[in-house]
């Protein structure tokens, strides 16, 4: 059995302690451990944390391999400080039967730089007409309990209450991409003053805002779970607010670039920055900011949307939405809100691995950095400084908006179970 010892290390940012990991578990906590036998890391400085649990990845396989695979992105998850990640079900052919989520989950597995938890589409063909195989799905090796049809909204409230109704059988949850069609139709970047002065169409606020409304209330009504995908705006954040002060079981995630990037760089025309939701103003960062450390919003997701370099190095207009976000989330969450005072380490702790867990099902993850527990960990070198550089990303697409942009942090090691995928920043 193997033995590592991480000497030093601050866990959760709190005193240095020893960690001790034997095989694929904690044996020990303290200061002081023996070091005999053990592989030491010198971690004095860093900070220690559980793994990072991801609730919205876009892996793309099956049917997008040029874009990204299990392989490539379970790597790239790996060094971004992530043991398991969600694999968003709008693949080719769609995560929306037994078969396609087992195949995705049996992949993770045999890759083994992160889990792979597939998510279920909610409608067949994400086509929001006819409810999938969420039952079959859940039955299935995966045991799927989240469920999705992201990058499109389910728009028909009768569809959605009869999901929000299925899963509630089961404990699973519906996790909603906020976008009523009709609103956006023909929608370029996020309405304002942005978009009218570059003449592109505007993504109203309200088109997100009224579909979280809806589904709140319905998921009132049914008495089930209901997640918000990447909550984009100040009035989302109120909804939400007022939904959870009412009792409503609601959950809701922020992604990275929206805590960061405005819509001011659209100004740019460059389509790195173009995504879905859009970029919205400075005033809607700041909320979603100060929504984040109350507890408004649970968690950070990355909706990591790889694409390759023709479908985003071309004119605006024709360009694909999405960013890669799984080798960059946690340094833009140290710069946001740690670096702002908005969150300590524990709290980072608490919205990229102990509640992302907790929503998804994931009881293997998310779990206390203490003696007996699943040595998933993290070990981040918050001092670093470093450009952002594409070139290096494992991910198999480069569409980063924050190329050339000085990010704090590095990972210099992850474990899965005790066994180190990166090693000293590099995969192992």
């Amino acid at each position: 059995m193997s033995k590592i010892l991480i000497r030093g290390a601050k866990v959760l940012g709190g005193e240095p302690q020893d960690v001790l990991i034997e095989g694929e578990k904690i044996a020990a906590v303290g200061a002081g451990l023996p070091a005999e036998g053990a592989q030491v890391i010198e971690a004095e400085g860093r900070i220690l944390l559980p793994g990072l649990v991801d609730l919205h990845t876009h892996l793309r396989e099956p049917g997008r391999e040029d874009s990204e695979t299990v392989l490539t992105g379970t790597r790239a998850a790996a060094s971004g400080g992530y043991t398991a990640v969600f694999a968003m079900a709008n693949t080719f052919p769609v995560a929306d039967t037994a078969g396609v989520v087992e195949q995705v989950y049996r992949l993770g597995q045999e890759h083994g730089y992160c889990d792979v938890q597939p998510i279920g589409a909610v409608t067949v063909g994400l086509e929001g007409k006819k409810l999938s195989e969420l039952g079959a799905m859940h039955d299935s090796a995966a045991r799927v309990t989240v469920f999705s049809d992201d990058g499109k909204c389910v728009d028909d409230a009768v569809i959605m209450r009869r999901a929000l109704e299925y899963v509630k059988a089961f404990g699973g949850v519906i996790a909603q991409h906020a976008q009523e069609p009709r609103l956006t139709e023909g929608a370029q970047m996020n309405e304002g003053i942005v978009s009218a002065e570059l003449g592109l169409g505007g993504w109203p606020a309200v088109a997100e805002e009224s579909v979280i409304a809806r589904d709140v209330l319905l998921a009132e009504h049914v008495g089930s779970r209901v997640h918000i995908c990447h909550l984009s705006t100040a009035g989302s954040v109120e909804i939400v607010r007022w939904a959870k002060s009412r009792g409503i079981d609601v959950t809701a995630e922020v992604t990275p670039h929206h805590l960061l990037l405005t819509d001011e760089l659209v100004r740019t025309y460059n389509p790195v920055y173009k995504v879905n939701p859009p970029l919205r103003t400075e005033a809607d960062v700041l909320a979603l900011r100060e929504a984040l450390a109350d507890g408004t919003i649970d968690i950070v997701a990355t909706d990591h949307a790889p694409h390759p370099h023709e479908d985003k190095d071309c004119e605006w207009a024709a360009a694909a939405m999405g960013m890669v976000g799984l080798e960059t989330a946690l340094a833009v969450v140290q710069q946001t809100m740690v670096e702002t005072g908005l969150l300590d380490w524990a709290g980072v702790a608490e919205r990229m691995s102990f509640a992302p867990a907790r929503i998804g099902g994931l009881s293997h993850h998310g779990r206390p950095v203490s003696a007996g527990e699943p040595a998933n960990l993290v070990l981040v070198d918050t001092s670093y400084r470093g450009v952002v550089d594409p070139a290096h990303f494992a991910s198999r697409s480069r569409n980063t908006p924050y190329e050339g942009r000085e990010l704090p942090g590095r990972v210099t090691h992850t474990f899965l179970r005790g066994r180190a995928t990166v090693v000293d920043g590099k995969l192992a």
